[in-house]
C-alpha cells in the first residue's frame, strides 16, 4: 500500500512538473519571436479624416508626445524636412481633386512632409510612399510645395495633433498643433 501511494505521488509530481515546463515554454513563444503580435509603439497611429459630398480626405500619422521636451527648433529642428509626426512618414489620401494650400491636388495618396521654421512652414506632398521617417526623403519626388504661416498659441498641446475643421461653403482647414505651435492649411473641395 505504501508503495502504491509513493508511485501515485511521484506520478502527480511528474505531471505537475511537465505542466509547469509546458506553460513556461508556451509563454516564451508568445512573447519572443511571435511576428503576429503587433509591436507596442510609443507614438500611436492616428487617422484624421473629413468627407464632403463625394470627396474623402484621410491622413494617417504617428502621434508623438511632448513629454517635457522642447519641440520645434530642438527635437524637430528648424529648416529640416520632418515626417510630420512619428514613425513612418505621414500619408494623405484624397479620393478626388482638391485645392490644398491654394494648390490643386489630384486624387491619390501622397507622403506629407513639412519643413518647420519659426514663423512659417513649408508643406510638401511627395510621391514616394512607405517611407520610414524622412531619412530617404527625395525632393525630386515632390508633387508640390507651398508655405503657410505658423503661430504661437497660448495652450500647450501635449500630443501632436492633426484635425480638420467643419466644412462650410466647400472649405475646411487642416490644423496641425504641437507644443505651443499651430499651422493651418486651407482646403477647398472642388465641384465635380
Amino acid at each position: 500500500m505504501n508503495r502504491l501511494v509513493n508511485i501515485s505521488f511521484r506520478l502527480s509530481l511528474l505531471v505537475l512538473m511537465l505542466a509547469l515546463i509546458s506553460g513556461c515554454n508556451s509563454s516564451q513563444s508568445q512573447n519572443n519571436g511571435d511576428e503576429t503580435q503587433p509591436e507596442r509603439r510609443k507614438s500611436p497611429v492616428v487617422i484624421a479624416h473629413v468627407k464632403h459630398n463625394d470627396t474623402y480626405i484621410k491622413i494617417v500619422y504617428g502621434q508623438p508626445y511632448k513629454r517635457g521636451r522642447v519641440i520645434f527648433g530642438n527635437l524637430v529642428p528648424y529648416g529640416k524636412v520632418w515626417r510630420t509626426g512619428a514613425n513612418e512618414a505621414t500619408e494623405m489620401t484624397v479620393t478626388r481633386d482638391i485645392m490644398f494650400g491654394g494648390k490643386k491636388v489630384k486624387g491619390g495618396t501622397y507622403a506629407l512632409f513639412t519643413i518647420p521654421h519659426k514663423d512659417d512652414w513649408t508643406v510638401i506632398l511627395n510621391n514616394d510612399l512607405g517611407q520610414w521617417g524622412a531619412f530617404e526623403y527625395n525632393s525630386d519626388s515632390d508633387y508640390l510645395r507651398f508655405t503657410v504661416h505658423s503661430e504661437k498659441i497660448d495652450q500647450t498641446v501635449e500630443a501632436f495633433t492633426m484635425k480638420f475643421g467643419e466644412v462650410e461653403d466647400n472649405v475646411t482647414t487642416l490644423t496641425l498643433m504641437w507644443d505651443q505651435t499651430q499651422v493651418s492649411i486651407p482646403i477647398r473641395f472642388l465641384d465635380t
